[in-house]
């Protein structure tokens, strides 16, 4: 074969491929309908050039086993060039296909949508950009029955939590944002700007705003991902007076098998401008000292200190022991006056073994008053459960605390979900003050994971309590049944 007929037929493919091209690279759809039959055709498009490609490479290489081996070295070189050029057109088309099936048929500035625990996420093709809308919803029935006290045998429902928020990253900048709307009031919790980055060769979180505080296992986790309806003990006991979140700069260290956090912070988002902050400081670290494909091992402590505010004039803490509605039944810990700082330490033990976990925590927070000796505040908390269904427990090793439940067979596929059995124990001990109580809470629950993002819950409680003031005075006991239904996106 001449080199005229190799050059007619690598100009034909080369003019079939560029009539193409202007339609591999169509307009932005206006609309997601038109956005999908428009990657339909496109990908029909690249099918079209491939097999046009395949087609005109056979048809030249049995032309050129048609004809006879070229003597001249000027035509050896055109024809290795005509296969250089084939190969690389071949290349070409390969990856416009590869990068078809990765992006949906975006392009380099546009992106696609996936499905992310529960809601939808938005991301540029390049993964730099996204956006994720966030919320939950948790509505809660409770009832108490079996008190002395005929006022604290109460039933109701409850709307624990409504939040609607977003959450993203701009590269290594992300930000989040939830406005809660529990109580029929707006307050925002989780409202912050991050940034990830590097302390030496160590994954870096820096946070700039309203964010859950790095405190102990229950304290420092979401509402959403707590084995029980209520947070334990040492989550209450051991709370900072400026509360579970706080408006400042945190910084969070991890590593292989640990991590390590600081905080400085000041009030919660909403609080009375008319008196200087209560400035905390805050620094907690957990270890996993054996770790392996089957579970781990959980060491952890944590220490806070408060300088507080010149509007804080008294500490007077109440800790809710019935899953959190009914508030008549609380444990007194008796108002200190004259308060000048607080501060707080607390311990972690436990670990994960395959579907079973167990924890144990341990807190003390001591109150200076400048009218009163030091008065201490101490909880106790052991708790243990087991997934009954096979799936791992929903415990995040890499920050200590508590994250979503994987469900190995959602319901929404035709599974029954994950089921889980839990227990705790809980002692609220105030009796270092004059006046303090104190109070005990045996919880039972279970679980039923529907999927990543919601769940059933029902959790009964036998509390006792014996406070030294307010209504209920005296020793008094009594159950709560509870009954939460959930879902967080």
């Amino acid at each position: 074969m001449n080199v005229l007929n190799r050059a007619a037929l690598t100009a034909a493919a080369v003019g079939c491929l560029s009539l193409a091209a202007p339609h591999a690279v169509a307009a932005p759809a206006t609309t997601e309908a038109e956005l999908r039959a428009q990657v339909q055709q496109q990908a029909e498009q690249l099918r079209q050039q491939s097999a046009l490609l395949e087609a005109l490479n056979a048809r030249l290489a049995a032309l050129e086993r048609a004809a006879p081996a070229a003597a001249d070295p000027v035509q050896a070189q055109v024809s290795a060039a005509i296969a250089s050029t084939r190969q690389d057109d071949m290349a070409l088309l390969q990856a416009q296909v590869a990068q078809l099936a990765a992006t949906g048929g975006g392009g380099g500035g546009s992106g696609n949508v996936r499905w992310r625990k529960g809601g939808p996420e938005f991301r540029s093709s390049d993964g730099q950009f996204t956006f994720h809308p966030r919320g939950r919803v948790l509505v809660d029935f409770s009832s108490t029955h079996g008190s002395g006290f005929a006022a604290r045998n109460i039933t109701g429902t409850d709307l624990a939590s409504g939040r609607l928020g977003a959450e993203g990253q701009m590269g290594p900048l992300g930000y989040k944002i939830d406005a809660d709307f529990a109580g029929n009031e707006v307050s925002l919790k989780d409202t912050y700007l991050s940034w990830d980055t590097r302390l030496g060769t160590l994954p870096t979180e820096v946070y700039l705003g309203n964010k859950l505080k790095d405190r102990g296992l229950d304290g420092g986790s979401s509402g959403t991902t707590t084995p029980f309806m209520s947070r334990n003990a040492v989550a209450s006991v051991g709370a900072q007076q400026s509360g579970y979140y706080g408006l400042g700069l945190t910084t969070k260290v991890i590593g292989e098998g640990w991590h390590a956090s600081l905080a400085v912070t000041g009030d919660d988002i909403g609080n009375d401008s008319t008196a200087s902050d209560t400035i905390a400081y805050l620094a907690r670290a957990h270890w996993n000292p054996v770790r392996g494909q089957q579970g781990f091992v959980h060491l952890g402590g944590w220490y806070w200190y408060e300088d507080l505010g010149n509007d804080v004039t008294s500490i007077n803490k109440t800790s809710p022991v019935a899953l959190g509605w009914n508030g008549n039944v609380r444990v007194s810990a008796s108002s200190i006056a004259n308060v000048t700082d607080n501060r707080a330490w607390g311990l972690e033990l436990g670990g994960v073994y395959r579907s079973l976990w167990g924890f144990a925590e341990q807190t003390v927070r001591t109150i200076e008053s400048s009218t009163v000796n030091a008065v201490d505040q101490k909880a106790t908390s052991v708790y243990a459960g087991w997934l009954i269904t096979g799936e791992r427990p929903g415990f995040s090793r890499r920050s200590g605390v508590w994250g979503t439940t994987r469900v190995l067979r959602p319901v929404q596929e035709g599974g029954w979900g994950a089921f889980e059995l839990a227990a705790r124990y809980d002692r609220y001990d105030y009796l270092d003050a004059a006046r303090g109580g104190e109070g005990t809470a045996w919880t039972l629950g279970m679980n039923w994971y529907l999927n990543n993002w919601s769940r059933l819950m029902v959790n009964y409680v036998h509390w006792k309590t014996d406070n030294k003031v307010g209504t209920f005075q005296g020793p008094d006991s009594g159950n709560t049944v509870g009954v939460r239904a959930q879902v967080a996106f």
